[in-house]
């Protein structure tokens, strides 16, 4: 289907939908008024556009999850939200390791590349975390705001495919709270408490709230019997709200959270058999075809290839489980205690990193706001905004129990003669540290006919990255500097115009012009460079700037809305985004070996900033009297500048080099529908209905690693990976007063449905779809509330993400690694069931 055939079937159906409802209007008209009266008490508020709206009057793709639903959906984290709201897949899968430290949100198929940049920012309070992954537990926010499409006009950098805003819960007066507690299988436990309260009534109020979560993994390593998947997060918040006189409102924000897991329920499944020195298979290859590849993977001027056919094997079609159980060198011995403990290098200092294999995540949050009611028509708002994020992961680099595979049954090169355990062994230690700062001003302006907000906004964001790892025993000689600093400072002035032009008629403008300056600097120690593929030849001191560029943008946002009748909307909007560059800052520090491989795959110093134009026709209202709530959105957006990443193995000694880098390689067309329904049928029970349907279109893909596995320099036609073309998620709910007290009890049952996805851009390989039901049941009585879940209620334990990765065979392997050889993949939670104890006071 092109696309202007699918923009005018989409038009075409959501005309259909508002005639029929505007037909509809006389006999909603003519419901009772005390039903009026209950739909205006469950109206939902947004900010999507930097004001306060009625969900169903903003022009824009929005769902918002109030706390009440958050609360019954047993929604705490950032992976339950995602997996109860269609359109959204979260991959946490990247570079050999799947953990809580990269979170790379999915939403509407626009898939980062790099765990260090977004296509959808994290906001909380309208305050940017610059960082993807820093943000994971939910703690009882008032509301969870999920914009969809481009919010480049308002939200800046990083907002290329929509924007998650949390939304605090403001205390009131009275004091109040709640304490609760969750015991289930595989040993979960989860503590809550909030409290709030007005120190000065109506002048200074505090809420503040604590939580603690930890769990087992539900796999066993099959090499020792240990649990893979352990969790454990310590949270809190405080927020202050000041408002001294009635025009002025002063809120004061700060969130510290910890999260400590162990090693992951990942592996690999390989195209080869993996056998030690003695011929014993440990992990059975799993190729089901072969593709013509090309050595070289390169085209000349000519459109030819400048290597030679070869036969490569690979695994194709639908992967739902591995092969085998996945297994681990995960022993917290002394060595790894050494490993870890060698201060030589380190990003961050050993003592506040990671003690064994697995994450430590410490971050941190603080905001404050202030609005100002300067007349009765115009307020001003200021924000500032600072967070810090340390991560340190220690991982298994190859990915199964190697232990079998001997000092001397492959090289010196391979295997080391002073390998630690006396067995091939690849412990990898990843550091990052993040950290920015922002500030917001906005002036908003209301009148009968003419609303408006125009504002300027400043960040400053860091980030720095450091791993090592080797098959040999870890001396400070082999360990690498970490990475420089890469610093962007992002300066931008924006507005926001909408005037009624008739009476439901409206049209709105938006923009947001944007400088983005990006700095690259050197880290603690001197580097020559001696390739002058990415920047000149020479010696550079430590710190020294090294690289700098400017990009300068303007994203516009243009809406026309129109009220059919007082319950149903129509709008069209068409916008512009930006995504930032970034530096291949790791690049820099790696032998001149390295940095050649790495410009003959197509990687420079910088990319350009990915851009996309979005054209969207949506439909939004309720029916039957506010007992049926609805929004449709059709989309079809143009995603140019794609940035990519590409992964090399260097065959380097003593131990072989993994990098990558990312590189401009892609333009993608994508286009979708959503719907979201909300229908209250009586006083017993609601039925919720969403889904949305993402069909992506490669137009143009440069892989050099691919195009040598597979022989296609063409990828026109492919779809995106990490990217679910269809998925819904219906809930049914069922509630009821007991007797004539203040006792109710609930039932929900929640179907989530994602289909399979591509592993990579060449579309060999694809998991299965996943079905996951969740129900809860649960009593009130009074201030007392006692709830039984079960999660994963059929225990669907498919593959839950997947990628083309690199095939690590001491024995097989001249060097040990293969690349493109492999899948890596994660396991999903099993099928957990608990119970949960809920006071309030």
């Amino acid at each position: 289907m092109n696309t202007t055939a699918f923009l005018s079937r989409a038009a075409s159906s959501l005309a259909a939908i508002a005639i029929a409802t505007a037909l509809a209007a006389p006999a909603i008209a003519a419901e009772a008024a005390e039903n009026e009266a209950v739909l205006e008490e469950g109206t939902i508020v947004v900010t999507a556009r930097k004001s306060s709206e009625n969900i169903l009057k903003t022009p824009v793709t929005v769902t918002a999850v109030t706390a009440e639903t958050l609360d019954i959906k047993g929604i705490t984290t950032m992976q339950n939200l995602a997996a109860s709201t269609p359109g959204i897949n979260i991959n946490d899968n990247a570079s050999g390791r799947a953990d809580r430290g990269f979170q790379q949100i999915v939403l509407r198929g626009f898939a980062s590349a790099t765990p260090n940049s977004t296509t959808t920012s994290l906001f909380i309070d309208g305050v940017p975390i610059a960082s993807p992954s820093a943000f994971t537990a939910i703690s009882s926010p008032e509301r969870i705001e999920i914009l969809k499409g481009p919010q480049s006009a308002f939200y800046g950098r990083n907002t290329f495919a929509g924007a998650i805003n949390v939304v605090n819960k403001i205390p009131g007066n009275d004091f109040s709270g709640s304490v609760s507690s969750m015991a289930g299988t595989f040993n979960n436990v989860r503590l809550h408490g909030d409290v709030e309260g007005a120190l000065v009534k109506d002048v200074l109020k505090l809420r503040l709230t604590g939580d603690y979560f930890r769990r087992d993994g539900s796999w066993v390593n099959s090499a020792d019997g240990q649990r893979l998947g352990n969790q454990s997060t310590i949270s809190g918040t405080a927020l202050a709200v000041f408002q001294p006189t009635s025009g002025l409102t002063v809120k004061a924000f700060a969130m510290a959270s910890r999260d400590k897991d162990g090693p992951t329920a990942t592996g690999r499944i390989t195209i080869t058999d993996v056998r030690n020195g003695a011929g014993q298979v440990l992990i059975p290859g799993s190729a089901n075809c072969s593709f013509t590849g090309d050595t070289r993977g390169v085209l000349g001027a000519n459109g030819q290839s400048l290597g030679v056919p070869v036969t490569n094997p690979y695994i194709c079609g639908t992967v739902s489980r591995p092969s085998v159980a996945p297994s681990g060198n995960y022993t917290n011995d002394a060595i790894t205690k050494a490993f870890l403990a060698l201060p030589d290098n380190r990003l961050i200092a050993p003592e506040d990193g990671t003690q064994g294999y697995g994450l430590l995540r410490q971050f941190r949050h603080y905001h404050l706001s202030a609005d100002v009611d300067l007349t009765d028509s115009l307020t001003f708002t200021a924000l500032a905004g600072w967070n810090r994020e340390e991560v340190t992961t220690m991982i298994d680099l190859d990915g199964f129990d190697s232990s079998s595979i001997r000092v001397g049954q492959a090289s010196a090169a391979v295997i080391p003669p002073s390998a630690p355990r006396g067995f091939y062994d690849f412990p990898f230690l990843v550091e990052r540290l993040n950290m920015d700062n922002s500030i917001e001003g906005r002036l908003a302006y209301t009148s009968d006919r003419l609303r408006g907000v125009v504002g300027v906004s400043y960040l400053n964001a860091k980030t720095r990255a450091a791993q090592r790892g080797t098959t040999a025993l870890l001396t400070a000689a082999l360990t690498q500097p970490p990475g420089g600093t890469a610093q962007n400072k992002t300066l931008g002035a924006f507005f926001g115009l909408t005037y009624d032009m008739a009476d439901g008629l409206s049209f709105s403008a938006e923009g947001r012009y944007q400088v983005d300056r990006l700095y690259l600097f050197n880290g603690a120690t001197t580097i020559n460079i001696t390739v002058p593929d990415l920047i000149a030849v020479g010696s550079y001191a430590p710190s020294s700037l090294l690289a700098s560029r400017t990009f300068k943008n303007f994203t516009p946002r243009l809406i026309v809305n129109y009220d059919i009748n007082p319950d149903t909307m129509v709008y069209a909007s068409w916008a512009k985004g930006v995504n930032p560059s970034q530096f291949n800052a790791a690049i820099l520090n790696q032998p001149a070996a390295v940095q050649t491989a790495a410009a003959q795959a197509g990687v420079g110093l910088a990319v350009e900033p990915e851009k996309i134009t979005n054209w969207e026709l949506g439909l939004k209202g309720r029916a039957m009297n506010g007992a049926l709530r609805y929004t449709v959105a059709a989309f079809y957006a143009q995603w140019r500048n794609q940035i990519n990443t590409v992964t090399i193995a260097v065959p380097t000694l003593p131990t072989p080099t993994l990098t990558g880098g990312f590189q401009n390689s892609g333009s993608v067309d994508v286009k979708g529908l959503e719907a979201d329904l909300l229908w209250r049928a009586n006083d017993l029970v609601t039925f919720e209905l969403a889904g949305a349907f993402t069909d992506t279109n490669i137009k143009a893909f440069k892989s050099v690693p691919l195009s040598q596995l597979t022989g296609i320099f063409n990828f026109a036609g492919k779809e995106m990976p990490f990217t679910s073309k269809w998925s819904t998620n219906v809930a049914v709910q069922f509630g009821h007063a007991l007797g004539s007290g203040d006792a109710r009890w609930f039932w929900r049952t929640d179907w989530s449905y994602r289909s399979g996805f591509w592993s990579g851009h060449a579309n060999t390989t694809r998991t299965a779809g996943r079905n996951v039901v969740n129900t809860r049941l649960g009593v009130t009585l009074g201030d007392y509330t006692i709830e039984g879940f079960v999660t994963n209620l059929f225990n669907d334990t498919k593959i839950n993400s997947l990628t083309d990765n690199t095939l690590f065979d001491p024995v097989g392997q001249p060097f040990g690694v293969r690349n493109n050889a492999a899948l890596f993949y994660n396991l999903p939670d099993k099928r957990t069931a608990g119970i949960q104890v809920r006071v309030k006071f």
